[in-house]
């Protein structure tokens, strides 16, 4: 064990501070909540209120990526991985997009 930490803190991979990370999270999670009892009104529109709650719900995605699954020690290879499944999901959102705004159309 005390190999593995030693090589690790050689190579530049010291241990995250997962409390840290815990406790980003959880407040994270409160505001989310706090964002989502909000009433939407004139002055704090639906989208706003998507926005709000979808940034922080991918700042959470990430912080979790990051540490938890230990992908900010990784090479950009492992990363570029991680991230194909996003870029195709965005990919065909906008390919399928004049097929769904033809459907809503008709209805």
């Amino acid at each position: 064990m005390a190999d593995t930490v030693a090589t690790a803190t050689r190579h530049g991979h010291h241990r995250p501070n997962y409390m840290a990370i815990f406790w980003w999270l959880l407040g994270l999670t409160i505001a989310e909540l706090i964002a989502a009892s909000i009433p939407v009104g004139r002055a704090y529109p639906q989208m706003a209120k998507g926005i709000l709650l979808v940034g922080m719900a991918l700042s959470k995605a990430m912080l979790v990526a990051m540490y938890f699954m230990h992908l900010r020690f990784e090479k950009r290879t492992l990363g570029m991985i991680a991230l194909t499944p996003l870029l195709i999901c965005v990919f065909l959102l906008f390919m399928l997009m004049p097929d769904l705004l033809w459907l809503w159309r008709e209805i």
